[in-house]
């Protein structure tokens, strides 16, 4: 006997409701927040953010990880952290 409602998801180990959304969680990378996934019809699909292209030649990732922006002419360059050039100034 098959229930009369939507059929929910399966993504990994979880269940997802139908019309439920979420970003997959894949070992061992962790969250992807750039992906979106959700439930239609005990199908899932799967969507990368599409990002804009950046008219920019040296875009910065500092208010969204997942679309690259361009850097108002006046902002200083942004400073990205070198744990291995840490470790060995130490």
């Amino acid at each position: 006997m098959q229930a009369d409602g939507p059929h929910a998801c399966r993504f990994g180990r979880r269940w997802y409701l139908n019309n439920e959304s979420w970003h997959p969680s894949v070992p061992p990378f962790g969250e992807m927040k750039c992906i979106l996934c959700w439930c239609v019809s005990g199908e899932t699909h799967c969507q990368r953010q599409e990002c804009p292209p950046a008219a920019c030649t040296s875009p910065a990732r500092r208010d969204n990880p997942c679309c690259a922006k361009c850097r108002a002419p006046d902002a200083p360059p942004e400073k990205v952290h070198d744990a291995t050039a840490e470790a060995w100034s130490r």
